[in-house]
């Protein structure tokens, strides 16, 4: 029990010594507190007056820099009280243009007023890698509004003529460069050629881009579709009205000429596809085709798509969904192949005597196909009976029963009857357009969707090997090759890209 008492008297006494000595060093500290103050305040006053005017100072300074913020805010706030009328007034206007106006006829004023198209290096989007150098000119005044593809500023489609760059929009503008293509470097502008292009698409045919009652932005259905250049011919395809909505695609021809060129028909057909009575009961001119290759001094060979009209394209009788040969001199023409959907890219190989076609698949599906010439028997690419894609929305959706009962999409071509594409892309990368590089067996395709160019071998023509993206960043709706550089047509932006090979 004794034991128990000193114990705890023990850890009372301890208690009490550590906390007189917590005690003591509070006190000391404050006791230092106070004398330090006090020697300050009384023994070295003039020490503390510097303190204090260095802190009056800094005070001063934080107040005058709110008097200024709130004068400027005061006046901003009153500025925005009295434009707020014609801010209100600007907002409905611009509005109300949005409204009424379509993107073509910005283009058709550049047209009316003969302006030039003005572009620059554009430095923060160029770029170098180990395979191309990039250096992208993007417009600075009367920017291409129509465009094929929707919601994107403007379409368009380049050429060479004579060491000059050929620029054509959507539209139909025409315009050439100022200064020779070896030349480029940072500034340019195209002047544009008078033509009567409008005698065969214009106003009335963008007018009906709205006639589905889509958003302004979505228009660009009917438009020019490409432009090939050889020697002084110059062709030009696009989405020709046929009769009241019923519609192909056709190609006009005219002698090169800086000042003024009279296009006139090089090849149409009688056949349409209507906007609204037609088998199917679809229309999508996206699905046009257009692209035109001119060969020496004879052929021309041209691009359709089926518009959506899918039976068209299993139909030998029917120009829809083909690759056709047209003569130069008797414009007569026969089909090189058939079961295309939508043919975007076409590159000659002489060496070989073949094509290469690039075509947009429907959901996922785009395909690179060689078309061999001069044989006995059409080669038939087997759309819309066989793809590698589906139809929009897919096989399950309610909608799209009798259209695969119809338009089965086999996921073979060969088992069918009909040729296998090279290489097949699912999903689809919105393909465009194909060239033959210098290096023998060696191609590029550009793509929309994905925004990218792909560099591939071909190894006994037949087989794809070797295959490289490069990502460019924007879709690019047409390329061509010139002294061993590419040229793009950038449609995101309206601009367009020099590619220096490596």
């Amino acid at each position: 029990m004794r034991f128990l008492r000193f114990y705890f008297l023990g850890i009372l006494l301890l208690f009490l010594v550590i906390n007189f000595i917590f005690d003591f060093k509070i006190t000391n500290i404050q006791t230092n507190d106070q004398i330090k103050n006090f020697v300050y305040n009384y023994i070295l006053p003039h020490k503390n007056a510097v303190k204090l005017e260095k802190q009056i100072k800094e005070l001063r300074k934080d107040r005058n820099q709110i008097d200024k913020r709130r004068i400027l805010y005061e006046e901003a706030f009153q500025d925005l009280m009295e434009d707020r009328p014609y801010l209100e007034y600007d907002s409905l206007l611009l509005e109300k243009l949005l409204t009424q106006f379509d993107p073509y006829e910005f283009d058709i004023s550049l047209i009316n007023n003969s302006s030039n198209l003005e572009y620059s290096y554009n430095s923060e989007h160029s770029f170098s890698n180990n395979t191309i150098d990039v250096n992208i000119f993007g417009p600075t005044s009367n920017i291409f509004m129509y465009g094929i593809a929707n919601q994107y500023p403007g379409s368009g489609y380049l050429e060479i003529h004579n060491d000059n760059l050929i620029i054509i929009s959507a539209s139909g503008i025409l315009g050439f460069s100022n200064i020779e293509i070896n030349n480029i470097k940072s500034d340019l502008f195209f002047q544009q050629i008078k033509t009567n292009i409008s005698e065969f698409i214009g106003i009335e045919q963008f007018k009906k881009s709205r006639i589905h009652d889509f958003d302004w932005l979505e228009g660009g259905w009917f438009s020019v579709k490409d432009i090939e250049i050889y020697n002084d011919e110059i062709y030009v395809s696009y989405t020709r009205e046929v009769s009241n909505n019923c519609w192909n695609t056709s190609l006009i021809f005219g002698k090169m000429n800086y000042q003024f060129i009279e296009f006139d028909n090089f090849f149409t057909s009688e056949e349409c596809v209507h906007f609204y009575d037609n088998i199917d009961e679809e229309f999508n001119a996206h699905q046009s085709g257009g692209r035109v290759i001119s060969l020496e001094n004879d052929k021309v060979y041209f691009s359709t798509g089926d518009f959506r009209s899918r039976h068209r394209t299993q139909k030998i009788d029917s120009m829809f969904g083909k690759v056709i040969e047209i003569d130069k001199v008797s414009k007569n023409y026969k089909v090189i192949s058939m079961g295309h959907r939508n043919p975007q890219g076409l590159y000659y190989n002489k060496e070989d005597n073949f094509l290469i076609e690039a075509e947009h698949g429907p959901q996922g599906g785009d395909e690179i196909n060689i078309i061999k010439l001069n044989q006995k028997e059409i080669p038939n690419y087997g759309w819309a009976i066989s793809s590698y894609g589906e139809h929009y929305g897919g096989a399950n959706a309610s909608y799209n029963q009798k259209t695969y009962e119809k338009y089965p999409l086999y996921k073979s071509h060969s088992d069918y009857g009909f040729i296998e594409p090279i290489k097949y892309f699912v999903p689809s990368i919105g393909i465009s357009q194909i060239v033959g590089l210098d290096k023998k067996n060696h191609y590029v395709v550009a793509s929309l969707k994905d925004s990218s160019l792909y560099f591939f071998e071909l190894k006994d023509n037949k087989e794809i090997i070797n295959m490289k993206r490069i990502e460019i960043g924007e879709r690019i709706r047409d390329m061509i090759k010139y002294n061993n550089e590419l040229y793009l047509f950038l449609e995101d932006t309206a601009s367009f890209a020099q590619v220096i090979l490596k």
